[in-house]
């Protein structure tokens, strides 16, 4: 299935459009996206029995950010082994976690703000949990996913770096820096959940490509992990690393500017479109 979130409510694509979820169920399921991940089964039956005089169309460039409300936010660093080489770090042993903040989502074809001249672009699949999970083992960990998003972890340089330790959350976090969407698909549509391309591009211009198979650590091991020091809820969001080629790595450096139209992709999940306007922020370089 693909499940997107239209104005704060939950649409399942089907022929032709789109079933707003809480309407076609007669109020049955849930209006929110977030509220509806532990009843797949009933939503798979719907998708199946529903009434064609339900589907809706819409422009996909209207859906919000999937999972839009989660109750926690993990980021993974140096998961692809030629971005760990790329940064100068050594292939990690541990998952690099840190995490970002609710406040920085938005969709996958919103108008992004660049707080300064540092901000670069790093393409990344996002799992989101589809149940609590506590302790899971690594052969479990895709049940408890929900499904996989196309995700961007934006970073302004400066900020991430800066201070006495890494900032790294905050760096991370500035307003529309974690575009998540357009769809939520769940695993049962990819051929090779383990195995997906993922990429992006600058005004055309191709800057990353990689393959999933690539990660140090894979999705169900990344939940294996987190979920044996904390506990996942449904809705929660992993996004699971980035491949080589980011801005901060080149040389000379090369990073977003106002006007540029970042294009970002993971085969059989979806695509996103953003285009880059510039603001000032007071307090931070350029």
């Amino acid at each position: 299935m693909k499940i997107g979130n239209l104005n704060g409510r939950a649409v399942v694509a089907v022929a032709d459009g789109v079933l707003d979820i809480n309407t076609a169920s007669r109020g049955r399921l849930p209006t929110v996206l977030n509220d509806l991940f532990e009843k797949f089964d009933e939503l798979r039956a719907l998708v199946e029995t529903h009434d064609p005089e339900h589907v809706v169309r819409i422009d996909v460039q209207q859906l919000g950010a999937a999972s839009p409300g989660p109750r926690q936010v993990f980021g993974i660093g140096l998961n692809y082994r030629d971005h760990a080489v790329e940064a100068g770090f050594a292939i990690p042993e541990e998952p690099t976690v840190f995490t970002k903040y609710v406040s920085s989502f938005t969709g996958a074809n919103e108008i992004i703000r660049l707080p300064s001249n540092n901000v670069d672009w790093e393409i990344e699949v996002v799992a989101v949990i589809g149940r609590t999970a506590q302790r899971v083992s690594e052969d479990a960990g895709w049940d408890y996913v929900a499904g996989l998003s196309v995700g961007q972890d934006l970073s302004e340089r400066i900020v991430q770096m800066g201070g006495p330790a890494p900032q790294f959350g905050l760096g991370k976090s500035f307003e529309g820096f974690s575009p998540v969407g357009p769809w939520l698909v769940t695993t049962d549509e990819l051929a090779t959940p383990d195995d997906l391309e993922l990429g992006c591009s600058i005004n055309g211009v191709e800057v990353q490509k990689g393959r999933t198979r690539d990660m140090v650590f894979p999705i169900p091991e990344l939940v294996s992990r987190l979920s044996h020091i904390v506990t996942l809820y449904p809705g929660d969001v992993i996004f699971t690393g980035t491949p080589a080629g980011i801005g901060n790595a080149r040389e000379p450096k090369w990073f977003l500017k106002h006007d540029d139209v970042l294009t970002s992709y993971v085969s059989g999940v979806g695509e996103m479109r953003h285009v880059l306007k510039a603001r000032e922020l007071a307090g931070v370089q350029s």
